[in-house]
């Protein structure tokens, strides 16, 4: 339990890294006239992403989940994609990426890396994620309820992120 903490701090690090890269990139867009879409669900999401963070922890201590090495050690490998995908994600966007939707009118709709493949990547490794991090430490509640609550929150962000990303040049 005590190196699932460890993950569960480095992911929550990691956390605190993306907000301190959004506020400095919400910082240049509002400077460049961009406007913040959808903005209602976003404390919903802080939210959830805490208590994801802090469900693994619980369930796992407070249930006595075990740590089965052929699961654990596959979905720390899987959670560690999920975190190279966001952070490819996060990268390609550079100044556009926020963890809220803001759009810079006049800006350039992003295509190149995991934009060719996918129009959400940074969602995918969100999604995947959910599901993994729990499971390395057996935390299957964990997972199907960040799941399922995460699926209903997905579908309110995608729709505000699409319509504000029309006004993007190549969109």
């Amino acid at each position: 339990m005590f190196w699932y903490t460890v993950l569960i701090a480095a992911v929550g690090l990691e956390r605190l890294a993306e907000l301190i890269v959004s506020k400095r990139n919400l910082v240049w867009s509002l400077a460049r006239g961009g406007v913040e879409s959808g903005f209602g669900h976003y404390p919903a999401m802080v939210v959830l992403h805490s208590g994801l963070l802090a469900g693994c922890l619980l369930e796992a201590a407070a249930l006595h989940r075990p740590f089965l090495p052929v699961l654990g050690w596959l979905m720390v490998a899987v959670v560690a994609a999920a975190q190279g995908l966001r952070w490819w994600c996060i990268t390609v966007l550079g100044h556009q990426w926020n963890t809220r939707v803001v759009v810079v009118p006049g800006a350039r709709r992003v295509e190149g890396g995991p934009y060719r493949f996918l129009r959400h990547p940074n969602y995918v490794a969100v999604i995947v994620e959910g599901i993994a991090l729990p499971l390395v430490h057996s935390a299957w509640v964990t997972a199907v309820v960040f799941s399922l609550l995460n699926a209903l929150l997905l579908r309110m962000r995608i729709r505000a992120e699409n319509a504000a990303l029309e006004d993007l040049v190549g969109a």
